[in-house]
């Protein structure tokens, strides 16, 4: 399964006074970096927990379909189904009708449903809004103190060379987020 971001964020889920605010910083100089440090630290956190923070789109892609046609969405969690496309083996696709699948968007999973038309060996692609939602107050509180201290963390020892061993990250980065990873039970 490959997951294509379609459609990035609009905003971050921390401010950029909220970051300049917990760096104690006032001075505009750092703002470009400050808020790609943000950015940086919002995809370090969805990378760690398999979960998007803030509304984008993803395109997520099935190479070969089994039978059963059930397919779990990530990331999650999962805001709606978009689209779901059906490619076949010769090369034709078709964009299906939503009585040909259920989403289940508490368990972020689609189900194919039977139509007669075989599933196995055809992709497909599902388009989807993944995220709490389109602002930072939509994200649960500890995922945004993550990013602030991840973001704070790359603030304070942004050299490519230090004089004494690096700094770890604030051990409560991992506390933070841990709740939120997404896990596979095989």
């Amino acid at each position: 399964m490959t997951a294509i971001l379609t459609d990035p964020p609009a905003s971050e889920p921390v401010t950029l006074a909220e970051a300049k605010a917990h760096l104690r910083v006032d001075a505009a100089d750092d703002d470009t970096l400050i808020g790609d440090l943000i950015a940086a630290a919002r995809r370090h956190v969805e990378i760690a927990t398999g979960r998007a923070l803030i509304a984008q789109g993803w395109r997520i892609i099935r190479e070969d379909m089994k039978a059963a046609g059930l397919l779990r969405l990530e990331p999650q969690p999962i805001l709606s189904v978009d689209a779901v496309t059906l490619r076949r083996a010769d090369g034709t696709a078709s964009v299906l009708a939503s009585d040909r699948y259920v989403v289940d968007l508490a368990t972020a999973r689609l189900r194919m449903l039977a139509s007669g038309e075989p599933l196995a060996g055809s992709q497909v692609e599902v388009d989807v809004t993944a995220g709490y939602g389109s602002g930072a107050s939509d994200v649960p509180a500890p995922l945004r103190q993550a990013v602030l201290m991840l973001a704070a963390h790359w603030y304070q020892h942004r050299e490519a060379a230090l004089a004494d061993p690096p700094e770890p990250v604030a051990l409560g980065l991992a506390s933070l987020v841990r709740p939120f990873r997404l896990t596979r039970v095989a």
